[in-house]
């Protein structure tokens, strides 16, 4: 009797320590998490609102490009991605994690039984059988919020692995994106070359029989046939690149890179800017900034896990079994027996182990927050120059269409020259080149704005998805 009197003064004790726990809350934690954060985002100038639209971000922005083709590449890669797998599968180890760190605070019940059978060497059967069944439980008391910061900390690092994976998701939608895009351009060069190509095949059908009707000299001659095999030549290596181009799409889509896949032969248009929304919003949205904040959180709640290990643990334990020479009795009142105690472990001396446990967690924490500002400065690097390279992008097509109009039209005059011979074949290959360049170079660049298009939507943190 004064036993159990004991034990359940011992148990009364350490529910009252229980009681007593310092271990921050949840709410506590993550306004330290806030604070720390608004502390390492960069200073935003006063006028960034006036350098553009401001507004909610659209959601379903591959939709903008009214290209249901395009639409339709991007759910196949957002389907067959061996990466965007891959990531999943880590959103879904992460939390199993979480749950793991969970478990930590509940009790663990376990069952024992057990059988043994006694006897002597001479005979055959046994002089004695004894059976026991039991159970046990043990449950470690989070006095100090050790097991606490742990699962806090364990899903504040799911949360950032998830966030991850919605920014691989984004990241693979412009991927798919920009790879389409650079396949159509691939193939307007294509076709640029092969109507330079064709081009040059009549200067020279026109040149040679000039030069058998005396007209030309034989370099004129020379001159045509070297520009052709260069177009030729060109035409190869465009078409090369094409090929190249759609390979890459394909290994996005999931396929097998058999350059079999088929794109349209035009740009999509280009659509209208996003907004760019506020700095704060642009924060709270973008899932590699969430990431880097979720390990910020994760870093503050493993350094209060570190801190509560140099801390007394308390555990208490049981168990209630029988035990008996047959299996009829085993269960019977008067052969179970019950037992209940507690038990207090303080660290007193480990080397300096636990010590430094709090310092390597408090530099991580120091190096999540570091790694929490470098990404909010990329994030406003990347808008402020997407912003940028707008502007810079639509002035250069502006000038490139006036270069290949002003282009075409010498290009008219000095062939007609040419005829009426009162101009030089070296004269009409060099304009017939500076066009050709023009269209190839406004070509680029207007796959340029719309990659620019999909690079801003990235930089807003807006959704692929409707």
């Amino acid at each position: 009797m004064q036993t159990a009197r004991l034990e359940l003064t011992i148990v009364l004790i350490v529910l009252l320590l229980a009681g007593c726990g310092t271990a921050p809350t949840q709410e506590q934690i993550e306004q330290d998490v806030d604070t720390a954060v608004q502390l390492q985002t960069p200073a935003v100038p006063a006028d960034w609102g006036e350098q553009a639209e401001a507004g909610a971000v659209q959601t379903g922005w591959i939709e903008s490009f009214n290209d249901p083709a395009l639409t339709e590449l991007v759910i196949e890669a957002q389907t067959n991605n061996l990466e965007v797998a891959a990531a999943a599968a880590n959103v879904n180890r992460a939390w199993a994690l979480a749950r793991q760190a969970g478990a930590a605070l509940s009790p663990d019940i376990g069952l024992t039984a057990s059988g043994t059978q006694t006897g002597s060497v001479e005979s055959s059967r046994p002089d004695a059988t004894n059976l026991t069944l039991g159970a046990q439980v043990s449950w470690e008391l989070d006095v100090w919020g050790r097991l606490r910061s742990g699962q806090r900390g364990a899903i504040a690092s799911a949360q950032a692995v998830e966030a991850d994976f919605r920014a691989a998701r984004q990241s693979l939608a412009a991927a798919t994106a920009k790879a389409y895009f650079s396949a159509i351009e691939a193939n307007i060069q294509a076709d640029i070359a092969r109507q330079t190509v064709q081009l040059l095949k009549e200067t020279q059908r026109i040149v040679t029989v000039k030069y058998e009707n005396g007209m030309v000299s034989g370099q004129d001659v020379s001159l045509a046939r070297s520009d052709l095999a260069t177009a030729r030549e060109r035409l190869t290596a465009v078409e090369g690149s094409y090929r190249d181009a759609l390979r890459a799409l394909e290994v996005l889509l999931g396929r097998y890179p058999g350059a079999d896949l088929e794109v349209r032969n035009s740009l999509p248009e280009v659509p209208p800017p996003p907004p760019a929304g506020l700095p704060a919003e642009l924060l709270e949205r973008r899932p590699d900034i969430v990431a880097a904040e979720r390990r910020v959180a994760a870093a503050f709640n493993a350094t209060e896990q570190a801190r509560a290990a140099r801390l007394p643990a308390i555990s208490l334990t049981g168990s209630l079994g029988g035990a008996s020479r047959s299996l009829s009795d085993l269960l019977n009142p008067s052969n179970i027996a019950w037992s209940a105690g507690a038990s207090l472990l303080a660290p007193i001396y480990d080397g300096g182990r636990l010590r430094e446990a709090v310092t390597i967690a408090t530099a991580e924490q120091e190096q999540a927050l570091a790694g929490y500002g470098k990404a909010a400065l990329e994030a406003f690097s990347e808008l402020e120059t997407n912003l940028d390279q707008g502007l810079v992008v639509k002035q250069r097509i502006v000038d490139l269409e006036d270069a290949v109009a002003a282009g075409a039209n010498a290009y008219r005059i000095v062939k007609i020259r040419y005829e009426e011979g009162e101009e030089e074949l070296l004269n009409v290959l060099t304009i017939q080149q500076r066009v050709i360049s023009s269209m190839s170079s406004l070509s680029s660049v207007q796959r340029l704005l719309l990659e620019q298009r999909v690079n801003l939507n990235l930089a807003l943190g807006g959704s692929w998805e409707s």
